[in-house]
């Protein structure tokens, strides 16, 4: 006996949950100490590894290839390299924002100038940030919206993803809210409002995508590419830091897990 919900719903719902609910749960490690953070933090991203190369190899790309049929294969490899290409310059461009923010101007005379100005520097590497991340969550909203355009539980396993690479890049963005003059409220509440425009994209790709329903395929693999983009090119590099052989098994471990959980979910959901 199950309540059917409108699927406009489900996406609100689930794009709320990705956006906003992962801002939510970052903030877990507000109340714990720093050094514990930072060892907990890896893990999470290790995890969040897995479930992003999940997401995209066992459930995204398989969704469009059945979709698209063999005649779109071709199309689909495009779209894939596509988007690869356009989180390669939002990347570049969310990166050139934060140079931005901290260039050094000529050195301002006396200390309090020094300081003012170092303090305008940090609020603005703070603003960017935002503006980052609402563009961020924009685009993980389009991605949900797609999924659930071709069922529930392919939208439930995307929005799985977004959420387990959403918690570390969260603490990381309130840390420097913080760094950047914030209270930690203001942070914490500043953080909550960007994952808004996770709503706001996922509405926008459901009203946009519903009138092309030929398009879904290449939504899907261009979710795919986005998955992919930020496991390899955004995660990974920062997992190498550490080779030594503990911390690069638990590493493995975890990637495995959060591979894993995205294949258990799919099968059950697919039954």
């Amino acid at each position: 006996m199950g309540v059917k919900m409108p699927l406009l719903a489900w996406i609100v719902l689930f794009a709320a949950l990705g956006g906003i609910a992962s801002a939510a749960l970052a903030v877990v490690f507000l109340w714990i100490s720093e050094q514990r953070a930072a060892r907990l933090l890896p893990h999470f991203v290790s995890f969040a590894t897995g479930a992003l190369l999940g997401a995209a190899l066992l459930a995204l790309l398989p969704e469009a290839m059945a979709r698209a049929g063999v005649a779109g294969a071709h199309a689909l490899g495009v779209t894939l390299i596509a988007g690869l290409g356009v989180f390669f310059v939002i990347e570049k461009l969310v990166l050139g924002w934060h140079a931005h923010a901290g260039e050094e101007e000529p050195a301002m005379h006396g200390q309090h100038s020094h300081a003012r100005h170092s303090h305008r520097h940090d609020h603005a590497s703070g603003v960017l940030v935002l503006v980052g991340d609402s563009v961020h969550n924009a685009l993980d909203g389009v991605l949900i919206a797609a999924a659930f355009l071709t069922s529930v539980s392919l939208g439930m396993v995307t929005t799985l993803a977004v959420a387990a690479h959403e918690i570390p890049h969260r603490v990381g963005d309130f840390a420097i809210l913080v760094h950047g003059g914030f209270s930690r409220a203001r942070a914490l509440l500043l953080n909550l409002a960007t994952g808004l425009a996770s709503i706001i994209g996922a509405v926008a790709a459901y009203f946009g995508l519903r009138r092309a329903l030929d398009l879904l395929p290449y939504a899907l693999a261009f979710a795919a590419a986005g998955f992919l983009y930020i496991a390899v090119a955004g995660l990974i590099p920062g997992l190498h830091r550490r080779a030594d052989a503990r911390t690069s098994s638990i590493q493995v471990i975890l990637i495995s897990l959060g591979i894993a959980l995205i294949a258990v979910a799919e099968h059950l959901a697919g039954e």
